[in-house]
């Protein structure tokens, strides 16, 4: 029982210390869940316009290149592929700003860092209640 909380607490903890570009505040997917349409105020609701970088996994929304601009972030991998989609606060939208690209990956975690903002974006997948204005995307390292 105590190994299981010390893996707990290992897991928790790692997700408030992952390294954030320096102005951005690293958001993990625990706090997004937060955003209901039941509430007023929330942690999510907190971060809107902010500064944030967030790890998860890319469903990408253009099937023909290897490089992106615009794609799905979610928590785990294969979300929306080949299963039901996860729920709306539990996707962010991705648009790159800049005409950047980056490369397509379905199963390598990456961490976003760019502007969130709390709306509804209508997508092939359903609703999703985050959108962010991407500044960069990179490997996932703990």
């Amino acid at each position: 029982m105590k190994r299981i909380a010390r893996i707990l607490a290992t897991v928790l903890l790692a997700d408030l210390l992952l390294a954030a570009p320096p102005g951005a505040v690293t958001v993990g997917w625990s706090t997004l869940k937060t955003l209901t349409s039941a509430q007023t105020s929330s942690p999510a609701r907190a971060l809107d316009n902010k500064l944030v970088s967030v790890p998860g996994f890319m469903v990408p929304l253009e099937d023909d290149a290897d490089q992106v601009t615009e794609f799905i972030l979610v928590p785990f991998a294969g979300a929306c592929i080949h299963v039901p989609p996860p729920p709306p606060n539990q996707m962010i939208y991705v648009k790159l700003q800049h005409n950047k690209k980056t490369k397509m990956s379905f199963t390598e975690p990456i961490s976003v860092t760019g502007r969130l903002h709390v709306t509804t974006v209508d997508s092939p997948y359903g609703d999703i209640s985050f959108s962010m204005d991407g500044e960069s995307v990179g490997p996932y390292t703990e």
